[in-house]
């Protein structure tokens, strides 16, 4: 199969798609903590959905594993542990710095950094980037992608200084500049690790084409060793909420909300809520149904990648880009925009419109090499 950038960028909206989405089956489960609902579906997204895709996907994945080189299974899951903790101090980032700098400062680290880093530790950015048209295009989509992740953020902040006009955030009194750009930076700069993880893995992706396995498919062998790093990283840090908040029964349907929200008996409108118990089965259905969507998005990503070229690298950009993107478009879906006066919403679309042209200038970048 030939490579195909426009299917390449077809796909990695696809996993933008699935990663924009993949929480909200997690707002429908009832009573069970942050910490339970997070690792059950985190055993989807890490082991169970990996796996599955891989042993379905491709040929002989245990042999491939088995077969490869040992550094190169030790950097990928060293960076997928990595990439977990950029995961778990995202929030953090936005606690500090607020949802539209948070997300700036943050993905906009975590896109050059996930993107350049690659060619530039290999000795290739001038040569790649520089020294051709398409890279030159790409190198101006990813530029591009940055302006538009702070339009989007600056449509942000316009969103929350109108909304601080009328209800004022709790967590306004925490908000610390200093603070919060230095773990943003941190969550940056781990966050993209999951792309170095990615490169680590073509020892992986070529023993896999050599096994027999279609193009589309060679990164899933890989997926399954970053994404058992990520699950070390979230498995330790849930399991040390868990043994604090004392809240394993929820697993098992012993808790109602009462546990969760302690002064759910003094709200009138929570007191039908507090003497029902945890929906065992839709639980762990909307859990499974959460992690599988939050997997999809590396699934399609490394079908995206497959078809990028010598530019694969830009794939990070491309997955970075089409999470904005939908995640702003659920937010619209779901009223998030709705108060918002029209100069933020013009300014939002503008953003929307500059990240998709953005990605659009990435593929004909490497549509032309």
């Amino acid at each position: 199969m030939s490579e195909n950038p426009i299917l390449g960028v077809f796909f990695h909206w696809l996993g933008g798609l699935s990663s924009a989405s993949f929480y909200v089956p997690y707002k429908k489960v009832r009573v069970w903590s942050w910490e339970i609902f997070w690792l059950t579906g985190g055993i989807f997204s890490w082991i169970v959905a990996p796996w599955m895709f891989a042993l379905l996907g491709t040929k002989d994945v245990i042999g491939v594993l088995t077969n490869s080189p040992t550094s190169a299974l030790q950097w990928c899951f060293f960076f997928g542990t990595l990439w977990g903790l950029g995961g778990l101090t995202f929030g953090l980032t936005m606690r500090y710095l607020g949802v539209s700098l948070g997300m700036a400062v943050a993905l906009g680290l975590t896109t050059a950094f996930g993107t350049l880093v690659p060619p530039i530790f290999a000795g290739e950015f001038a040569q790649t980037l520089l020294s051709n048209a398409g890279g030159l295009f790409i190198l101006g989509g990813i530029v591009l992608t940055l302006i538009g992740i702070a339009v989007v953020a600056l449509a942000g902040h316009s969103k929350e200084k109108e909304t601080a006009q009328t209800v004022q955030p709790k967590t306004a009194d925490e908000f610390n500049f200093k603070k919060g750009i230095l773990v943003a930076i941190f969550s940056g700069i781990m966050s993209s690790c999951f792309a170095y993880g990615l490169a680590a893995g073509q020892p992986i992706r070529d023993l896999s084409l050599a096994a027999g396995t279609g193009v589309l498919w060679q990164g899933l062998p890989v997926l399954c060793v970053i994404l058992a790093g990520g699950f070390a990283t979230n498995f330790i840090w849930c399991s040390i909420l868990i043994y604090k908040n004392k809240s394993a029964k929820q697993w098992f349907g012993h808790a109602t909300n009462a546990d969760i929200l302690p002064d759910a008996s003094t709200d009138s409108s929570a007191g039908a809520k507090t003497a029902s118990s945890s929906p065992l089965v839709l639980n762990y259905a909307l859990c499974a149904l959460a992690g599988t969507l939050w997997y999809l998005q590396f699934f399609f990503y490394t079908m995206g990648e497959s078809q990028m070229g010598r530019f694969g690298f830009s794939s990070w950009t491309l997955h970075m880009a089409s999470i904005i993107i939908f995640s702003t478009l659920w937010g619209f879906s779901l009223g998030e925009w709705k108060t918002s006066s029209i100069k933020t919403k013009r300014l939002v679309w503008l953003g929307i419109a500059t990240l998709v042209g953005s990605t659009a200038i990435i593929g004909y970048g490497n549509s032309i090499s």
